[in-house]
């Protein structure tokens, strides 16, 4: 296990440890796991704290039909779990109709959807939003959709499309009269996080947002399920920020603390209602974190 806020050894000046703030405390305690469907999953949901919120990815390797599996699974255990949708998964209208039916019967109140990673579509589908729609149309019974915010942009998409996007996802789950939320991809600038979430706070995005990051992972696990997930940007970020390899590559890992202290305090004033856990699987770890962080420990 890695040496949980072992980067806080704040000044002899310093008055209040944030890393023990309240706000800290709050933001850390409504932590949201994802969990990816292959080998090491058994494991994850064995260490998930009880009630736990967690999301199922979606891959082009694995299909719609384990992630609904999982979310079974989890719904059983007594989590709350959040199916990922992959448009370009859907095969079609009556596909459609099939997962807004099992939506209803099992009784999930929350629900991603994202493009996805397949080459090709499986069906009229290339993107989240004739999906979505569609889904909507299809009375799936859900409270709330989650969609996808892009802080560090897209590999494969232009900036300006993924902001067209996202306001046009906001104005479909308006229309539907279904709650939503953004969860933002991974992305390791702080800056360029804050700059993204008030530049869309500004063009009129009012959903609450999910801060993706990622948990406590070693490099080890980091590299293994890197080569092998296929989870898109969050991954595809790693070719192209050097900045960031170099962090996670670190003796040790990745440790999230600074991230989140650098948004506990105002978290409220951007619209950040809690954070998404990039675990890797490694859930044992990021609850190990969470749990420091909740019960007040300070580092030192």
């Amino acid at each position: 296990m890695l040496n949980l806020l072992k980067k806080f050894k704040r000044s002899p000046d310093t008055t209040r440890d944030p890393v023990s703030s309240p706000a800290m405390r709050n933001l850390v305690a409504d932590l949201h796991y994802e969990i990816v469907p292959m080998k090491s999953i058994d494991q994850a949901i064995e260490d998930l704290p009880a009630g736990a919120h967690v999301s199922v990815t979606c891959s082009p390797a694995k299909g719609i039909s384990v992630t609904q599996e999982y979310t079974e699974r989890l719904l059983e255990l007594g989590h709350r779990p959040v199916p990922h949708f992959a448009a370009r998964l859907v095969e079609g209208p009556e596909h459609v109709v099939a997962l807004a039916s099992w939506l209803r019967d099992v009784g999930v109140s929350d629900v991603f959807v994202i493009a996805g990673d397949a080459p090709e579509p499986a069906g009229p589908y290339p993107g989240a939003l004739p999906f979505i729609r569609d889904l909507l149309g299809a009375n799936p019974g859900i409270e709330r959709l989650g969609i996808s915010g892009y802080p560090d942009g897209h590999a494969m998409i232009a900036d300006e499309e993924i902001t067209a996007q996202l306001h046009a996802k906001q104005a479909a789950l308006a229309e539907a009269g279904v709650a939503g939320w953004v969860s933002t991809q991974m992305c390791f600038d702080e800056a360029k996080i804050r700059s993204w979430l008030q530049t869309e706070r500004a063009a009129g995005l009012t959903l609450p947002v999910r801060l993706g990051l990622p948990g406590v992972v070693d490099r080890a696990r980091l590299m293994t399920m890197g080569t092998r997930l296929g989870i898109g940007a969050s991954l595809r970020y790693l070719s192209k920020n050097r900045s960031t390899v170099m962090q996670l590559m670190a003796p040790g890992g990745f440790d999230p603390t600074d991230m989140v202290v650098a948004f506990a305090d105002d978290a409220l004033e951007l619209g950040i209602e809690a954070l998404h856990s990039f675990t890797f699987n490694a859930v044992a770890d990021t609850r190990a974190w969470q749990e420091t962080i909740v019960n007040g420990a300070r580092g030192g």
